[in-house]
């Protein structure tokens, strides 16, 4: 594979792009599942126990994407985001959806927290263009900072990909200095060669990140499907010199989770990923338990969870 100059090449029409996602190598299934088992299986000390705990919570996109959310609830979610326990310092950001953006910036009120907001028809991806670039262009005017969108996964898995590819890069144009995470709902690609196309079209068309899942299709994030997304950023930034993120969303809700994902990312993508600016974890119920196993960490028993404010 070349540079920057044949990638663009390679998305100048449709058969281009088709011929470079089929020509990728293929995913050896058994070979990607056996090493996320390896690594899963990684023992840490305690000190570096205690450090991947911090750098975890400092990755967590705080959540809440629920018919049910009210102001209320989202404003109890950015008092946690901003402060999870005194002395911690925050999260990386909130994620709500559009309608909820401006109550989130609201209640940040300036903190070093990012608003991340769904869009594009989340969590199907199937409406029109005119209707996704609104639901893009509100969440942005109200203050995102951050936007997940989802791909049509119809589109996808139809062969349609100039269609996908055209989709993001529309997406990607809105949304001009605000980053933009492309949500590939993994769970419902069916196979890992369709993840490393996917992932691969998502970069090509200029998403900041690669994301796993809505958080509303199971499975959700897995750590072999992460483990071929960190492969992804990875050859990226070896063929084009630039970083792009990952991030794993839906059922991750312990530590043990957080901290198998972070040993991947160290040995799949390298350290240079260890940093909320190229991982993230979409989560709801994480961060409790992250602060749970923190507070153990320190005082040598477990605390339970009466001694941290539960979402």
């Amino acid at each position: 594979m070349g540079g920057t100059t044949e990638l663009t090449d390679v998305t100048r029409d449709e058969a281009s792009l088709r011929r470079f996602l089929h020509g990728l190598p293929g995913v050896d299934a058994v070979g990607i599942e056996q090493r996320s088992a390896g690594l899963a299986t990684r023992s840490i000390k305690k000190a570096s126990k205690l450090w991947a705990i911090d750098t975890a919570i400092s990755m967590v996109d705080l959540t809440t994407l629920e018919g049910a959310d009210t102001p209320g609830k989202v404003r109890t979610l950015c008092a946690k985001a901003r402060q999870p326990e005194p002395g911690i310092p925050p999260v990386a950001a909130v994620c709500v959806y559009p309608d909820m953006v401006a109550t989130a910036k609201a209640a940040l009120g300036g903190a070093s927290v990012n608003i991340a907001s769904v869009a594009t028809a989340f969590p199907s991806g199937r409406s029109s263009m005119k209707v996704k670039l609104t639901d893009t262009e509100f969440a942005i005017e109200a203050g995102a900072t951050e936007v997940d969108m989802v791909i049509d996964r119809g589109a996808f898995l139809s062969g349609r990909y100039g269609q996908v590819f055209d989709e993001i890069r529309t997406i990607k144009a809105a949304c001009g200095d605000v980053h933009l995470k492309v949500i590939l709902e993994t769970g419902e690609l069916a196979t890992y060669d369709n993840v490393r196309r996917a992932s691969w079209l998502a970069l090509l068309a200029g998403g900041d990140f690669i994301k796993t899942s809505t958080g509303k299709v199971s499975p959700a994030a897995t750590l072999p499907v992460t483990n071929l997304m960190l492969q992804a950023v990875r050859d990226w930034h070896e063929v084009t010199g630039e970083h792009r993120g990952v991030k794993p969303a839906g059922g991750i809700r312990t530590t043990k989770d957080a901290i198998r994902h972070l040993v991947a990312v160290h040995e799949v993508a390298g350290e240079a990923w260890l940093t909320p600016d190229l991982f993230r974890f979409g989560a709801s119920s994480l961060l409790n338990d992250l602060l749970m196993q923190r507070r153990t960490q320190l005082d040598g028993h477990y605390s339970g969870p009466d001694y941290v404010s539960v979402d």
